[in-house]
């Protein structure tokens, strides 16, 4: 076919240019198909949670010298899951003037959010009302306590599909 080896070179450079271009523009339509969602690890944007690390640690170690925290749910589900904490101090009584808010999210999309307020509070256990999870699947618990001064977040990964498995 190509009988003057120096023509061959051209074609293959205009070639390889043309699917450069190709790949670029199939790279952008997948972008443009598949937004990315922004991490909310810490119930606050990764810009000002990785801003603020040192003092989020900082924050969690003075916690956990005052106060202990257990989650209390024993699984989650799609249907009427009841999410509960008990928040204790270091002698084991119960501390039932804490804030605190939970969101319920998808690790991987936060179209489905489900933010937890104003729960019912008890000898320092405090009961959210039941909720219906929209997905079967992953989900991941977010906790935000703060006792005065002190804040901690509490966070968990869960799965409806096994509901023993929890990761802290």
């Amino acid at each position: 076919m190509f009988k003057n080896p120096g023509t061959k070179w051209p074609i293959i450079i205009a070639v390889s240019i043309v699917g450069i271009i190709v790949a670029c523009v199939a790279t952008i339509k997948v972008a443009l198909n598949n937004p990315v969602q922004m991490s909310d690890y810490g119930m606050q944007n990764y810009h000002t949670y990785d801003m603020n690390a040192n003092d989020i640690i900082n924050a969690k170690i003075a916690f956990d010298q005052k106060y202990a925290i257990a989650f209390l749910t024993p699984q989650i589900d799609e249907k009427e899951t009841v999410i509960e904490y008990k928040v204790t101090d270091k002698s084991g009584n119960g501390v039932n003037d804490a804030e605190v808010e939970v969101v319920l999210t998808r690790p991987d999309n936060t179209d489905f959010n489900i933010n937890l307020t104003q729960p019912s509070v008890e000898e320092g256990k405090y009961t959210f009302k039941a909720v219906e999870l929209p997905k079967v699947g992953r989900w991941d618990i977010l906790a935000k306590i703060r006792i005065g001064d002190d804040q901690r977040y509490f966070n968990l990964k869960a799965d409806t599909r096994n509901p023993s498995t929890f990761e802290f």
